[in-house]
């Protein structure tokens, strides 16, 4: 893990540091790279593999399913046991701890409290002459949740996904995971039954994303999909925008923490390996104004990293893209974290609400050292399917309105009509659409 210290640098090149690079840019760990090797016969770049595999699918439909089930997790899949039956669920709840269920049902709770506030109402507004103007939110008819379930299980992703739909009121909601020796995890199967979603198939990876966009004899063809998953969910969620909408292109896991000298050394270190221990090409990254700090962080990091149980994984994070900037003043901390854009933003600083006016990007935000990235992921209430990558310039968190869509109305009357038909005409004849200008005048509007 580097530490960095601005006084040595100039500005651009600590930027240089932070910037993210493209989806399709992002150079794939070594261990992936052989066994996409083995599994396809090339060394292709994972854009190639997802063209690859979306092509497949969108050809063969569950033929290409049952392929890549086989090549790429190693399970058995056939047309009969895609879909997660009633006595798979009735399984999962038998295996359930009560304990980890009632945590479940609480963040359900919550989760659902929060986005209920969220929604927003269709509305009319009148003009002249008795016309009426207005927007109607109508939710989406059928949505497509990718869950992750490779190195680890997220029954968290199932409800931060799932429960905005829901209260959206979208008509059917089908979800994709992962299964591991041919299950998926209890628990998440758990989440899925206690949110009501309709359907579970236990498929992963690229050629999930293009069963829910293209749709199979099998899988359902979907009008947005929307979850988190590895550079592959990503890139084939870019690949099948436009036959259907998507979320966001959520890479990986990200954490920036602005701190000052009053932070605690322990909770900043814990809160960044949190994000390590996702996944080797997850960021962790540390921006302070106190040099005492940075050092206490950096040996924090290195000692509790030895002990965690995914070590490995977060280690391979830290070295890869662990880092600690010493900024030479707040001011430019804030410079730094805002051109960042990080999905999880934690201020941990003598007054953390003070400086929250001046954050601009970033997916979400941590307020002081008792609001911990790993609130939001699992009880807080709002979504943590968040914008990676620094695309929280310009995308939002997962909400009610991502499984929503907004349509206009227009209601005028005749005399509406001719109050704006001169204007109409005019700028209709301008734009040399003579059909458009005729639409007004057959219905015996004056035009001049």
């Amino acid at each position: 893990m580097r530490i960095v210290a601005a006084k040595d640098s100039s500005a651009a090149e600590v930027k240089k540091l932070l910037r993210k690079p493209a989806f399709d840019e992002i150079e794939l760990p070594d261990f992936v790279r052989q066994a996409n090797s083995r599994i396809f016969g090339a060394d292709l770049s994972a854009a190639e593999i997802v063209r690859r595999i979306v092509g497949d699918v969108r050809k063969e439909g569950d033929a290409a399913l049952i392929r890549y089930a086989k090549m790429i997790d190693n399970v058995e899949l056939s047309t009969d046991n895609m879909a997660v039956t009633q006595e798979e669920f009735s399984a999962a709840e038998a295996d359930g701890d009560p304990r980890v269920v009632a945590a479940l049902k609480k963040a359900i709770d919550n989760v659902r409290r929060y986005h209920e506030e969220q929604k927003s109402q269709s509305w009319w507004t009148t003009r002249s002459h008795g016309a009426m103007l207005g927007q109607m939110l109508v939710p989406l008819s059928r949505v497509g949740l990718y869950v992750p379930g490779g190195t680890a299980a997220y029954p968290s992703s199932v409800i931060m996904n799932a429960v905005p739909a829901k209260v959206a009121g979208v008509d059917e909601v089908v979800m994709c995971v992962p299964p591991k020796n041919g299950k998926i995890n209890p628990y998440v199967l758990i989440a899925a039954k206690l949110i009501g979603i309709d359907k579970v198939y236990k498929i992963g990876g690229a050629q999930a994303v293009a069963a829910m966009a293209y749709g199979t004899a099998t899988v359902p063809r979907v009008d947005k999909i929307a979850g988190p998953g590895n550079i592959f969910v990503t890139l084939a969620k870019k690949e099948v925008f436009g036959a259907v909408d998507i979320d966001m292109l959520a890479g990986p896991s990200e954490i920036l923490i602005v701190a000052d000298a009053t932070a605690d050394s322990d909770y900043v270190a814990a809160d960044m390996l949190s994000q390590a221990e996702h996944d080797a090409l997850a960021a962790s990254i540390l921006i302070t104004t106190d040099a005492g700090l940075a050092e206490q962080v950096a040996v924090e990091v290195e000692k509790r990293v030895a002990v965690l149980p995914r070590r490995e994984i977060a280690a391979a994070s830290l070295e890869r893209n662990g880092m600690i900037i010493i900024a030479d003043d707040m001011k430019q901390a804030l410079e730094f974290a805002n051109y960042a854009a990080p999905e999880h933003m934690e201020i941990l600083t003598k007054e953390p609400m003070a400086l929250l006016p001046f954050v601009k990007n970033a997916g979400a935000v941590f307020v002081g050292e008792y609001s911990p990235e790993p609130l939001g992921d699992y009880m807080a209430g709002p979504s943590h399917v968040l914008p990676t990558g620094g695309t929280a310039r310009f995308y939002s968190v997962l909400n009610v309105e991502t499984f929503m869509k907004r349509i206009s109305v227009i209601s005028a009357t005749k005399d509406y009509l001719q109050e704006a038909a001169a204007d109409i005409v005019t700028l209709a004849e301008a734009e040399g659409l003579g059909a458009h200008a005729e639409a007004i005048k057959l219905r015996g509007i004056k035009t001049v």
